[in-house]
This record gives structure tokens, C-alpha cells and sequence, in this order.
């Protein structure tokens, strides 16, 4: 019988690959990446200036496996490129003077908050990965729709109802598939690790 193995807390999946600067900037590039590629992944919806899109499930992965910083800094990039010109964003918009810019910027708050959970355990079990998948998903609406009140002139209960309603069981979805995948990415760790 093989005895578990406790892994340190402040530890993300990305720790679990040996290395150190040029890992850690081919983690960041590649969250960056993940990022861009699952915004190519959207569908305009006739109802609302908000695209359904991959991208959110990207941004908490991304913050979940690389942490605090590298997840943050993927999603900085990621905008950083896009405002400057990449036209990567969703509907390959690039620039910042469009309804859905501010949730790009939540991805940022989302990537770090949801690195800092994870450093912390909040990604090791079922319930934990969804409480922390949906604290991301808060930090997301919390920068997206302020935005999107402001740019499209829209009342909080407008905005919400455009920005935040349509996308709920989208959002539930992702959280479940987050919290199947990454406590068990953490058992596959800690077998590999147990040999």
C-alpha cells in the first residue's frame, strides 16, 4: 500500500514540472496562448454585445495550474498584445473601445485571484475547485460589467441582464469541468510523485 503524499499548499500543478525561469516563461506564454486560442472559440449572440466564448475557462485554468503570478502575467499579456494591436480577442476584436473589453480586463483580477486560491489548496478537491472557479468567475463580472454599463449606457439591471444572466449555464458548465479536471490532474501528481 502506497502512503499519500501531502503536498506543500503553496504549490500549483505547474510546480510539478522540474525547471525555473525559462519553464516559468514558457508557462506564461503558453497560458497566454491557451487564452488567445480559446477566444477563437466564440458565438456572437444576437441579444447581447457579450460573445460566448471559451475564454473564461481558459483564464481559470490558466490561473489555477500556473498560480498567482505566471497566471496573472499570461493574462496581462494577453491583454497588453490585444490592446496594442493582436486581434486575438474574441470576434478578433483588438483595441479596448468594445462592450466585452472589460471583462478581458477581469481576466486579469480572475487569473490572480484564482492563482492565489490555488497556491492555497483551492483546487485540490471538487468543492473547493468549484468555490474557487466561482470566485474567478465573480472577479470576471465584477470588471465586465461596470465596463459595459459605461460603454453601452446600460442600468445595472440592463447590464446584468446582457452581461452576466445569458452566460450562468455556460459558467456552471465550466466550473464542472474545472473541478473534475484539476483535482484530478493533483491525483495523477501525486502518484507520479509517489514512485
Amino acid at each position: 500500500m502506497t502512503a499519500a503524499i501531502a503536498l506543500p499548499r503553496n504549490r500549483v500543478l505547474a510546480d510539478a514540472l522540474p525547471g525555473g525561469l525559462v519553464r516559468d516563461a514558457v508557462l506564461v506564454l503558453g497560458g497566454t496562448g491557451l487564452i488567445a486560442l480559446s477566444a477563437q472559440v466564440a458565438i456572437p449572440l444576437w441579444f447581447t454585445p457579450v460573445p460566448l466564448s471559451l475564454q473564461t475557462l481558459a483564464v481559470l485554468l490558466t490561473g489555477a495550474a500556473l498560480g498567482l503570478r505566471r497566471g496573472a502575467l499570461s493574462s496581462v499579456l494577453y491583454l497588453v498584445a490585444g490592446v496594442a494591436g493582436a486581434p486575438w480577442f474574441a470576434q478578433q476584436h483588438s483595441g479596448w473601445q468594445f462592450a466585452s473589453f472589460g471583462y478581458i480586463v477581469g481576466f486579469v483580477a480572475a487569473a490572480a485571484l484564482v492563482g492565489w486560491l490555488a497556491q492555497r489548496g483551492g483546487d485540490r478537491t471538487v468543492a473547493r475547485t468549484a468555490g474557487t472557479m466561482a470566485l474567478g468567475n465573480l472577479a470576471i463580472y465584477a470588471c465586465g460589467v461596470p465596463w459595459l454599463m459605461g460603454f453601452a449606457h446600460l442600468s445595472l439591471g440592463k447590464a446584468l441582464a446582457l452581461g452576466v444572466v445569458p452566460f450562468l449555464v455556460g459558467d456552471a458548465i465550466k466550473i464542472a469541468v474545472a473541478a473534475g479536471l484539476l483535482p484530478a490532474s493533483w491525483k495523477l501528481v501525486r502518484r507520479v510523485e509517489s514512485r
